[in-house]
């Protein structure tokens, strides 16, 4: 069992256009996750965020948390965490599943430059 955070760079800071869909990320001892989006050039770009478990006997994805669009320069929180108060687009009372995923969603053909990193929390 492990007893220490793991972070993790999930998408480093580019340009991107398209909607990125991280890969299936296997969690076997972390209760929680915090995850950060750093929107460094927004332009006339825009994306949101969405944390995703990934169900065992369908396969299928579920939303565990999704944030709002991100139209400014800024930095976002997510946390997930057994507890946690909830709060709309920012944190949720839940567990971390054994499988999850981290769904950046363009929410136009626009530019924009932005990094995702997290931390899988004990």
């Amino acid at each position: 069992m492990s007893n220490q955070n793991i972070d993790v760079i999930e998408l480093p800071s580019l340009s991107r256009t398209t909607t990125q869909t991280g890969r299936d990320t296997i969690n076997s001892y972390h209760r929680g996750l915090y995850v950060v989006l750093d929107m460094t050039t927004v332009g006339t770009g825009s994306v949101t965020l969405t944390i995703q478990g990934k169900d065992i006997a369908s396969g299928k994805y579920y939303t565990i948390l999704a944030g709002a669009a991100v139209t400014t320069n800024s930095t976002n929180i997510y946390k997930v965490y057994p507890g946690m108060t909830a709060a709309a687009n920012a944190a949720s009372n839940d567990i971390l599943p054994s499988t999850f995923r981290i769904l950046v969603t363009a929410n136009n053909g626009n530019a924009a430059v932005y990094s995702v990193g997290y931390t899988k929390i004990c």
